[in-house]
Order: structure tokens, then C-alpha cells, then sequence
């Protein structure tokens, strides 16, 4: 009986830890306007037409990020937790 609950302790665990490791979702996109006195980003993803408004959590520093600017974004129960900037590819060299 001892090893049934060991293992059932066990299971429950990493079902929770799994759980946790895919709370936050990443979203690529593009940031539209920052507001950082309001400590919000309005998001466009990428795929989509409708903007997103989200609140950033306050280790974001928002005056850092730049409007139209593309970006991979952290997200979690509806607040940033984290903004990438991507960077532009450069453009091949066209000729010889």
C-alpha cells in the first residue's frame, strides 16, 4: 500500500510541474504602442488582425521596448513576464 501512494505522490508531482513549465506561452508578434505609465503594450500576433492590450509584470522594463517593432512575448495569466526583440535577418546579397 505504501509503494501505490509513493508512486501515486510520484505521478502527481510531475503533473504538476509539467503543468507549470507550459503556463507561460510565448506569442511572436508586433508591438503596436507602449504605455508606460499604464504598464501596458498593445500586441498584435503574428496570423492575427486584432490587437491585444496586455499588462506588463513590473521586471519589464517598458521603456526599453519600441513601438512597431517585432517580438517574441512571454505570457502569462494575461501579464508580459518577458519581451524579445527580434532582430531583422539581413537581406542576401543579390548578384554576383
Amino acid at each position: 500500500m505504501k509503494k501505490v501512494a509513493a508512486v501515486l505522490a510520484v505521478v502527481v508531482l510531475v503533473v504538476s510541474l509539467v503543468s507549470l513549465v507550459f503556463a507561460a506561452e510565448a506569442k511572436m508578434g508586433t508591438i503596436k504602442g507602449v504605455d508606460a505609465k499604464a504598464g501596458t503594450i498593445t500586441f498584435c500576433p503574428e496570423g492575427s488582425s486584432t490587437d491585444m492590450t496586455l499588462k506588463a509584470d513590473k521586471s519589464v522594463d517598458l521603456s526599453k521596448v519600441k513601438a512597431d517593432t517585432k517580438a517574441e512575448v512571454m505570457v502569462e495569466k494575461g501579464t508580459v513576464k518577458e519581451i524579445k526583440e527580434m532582430k531583422a535577418k539581413p537581406k542576401a546579397a543579390v548578384g554576383c
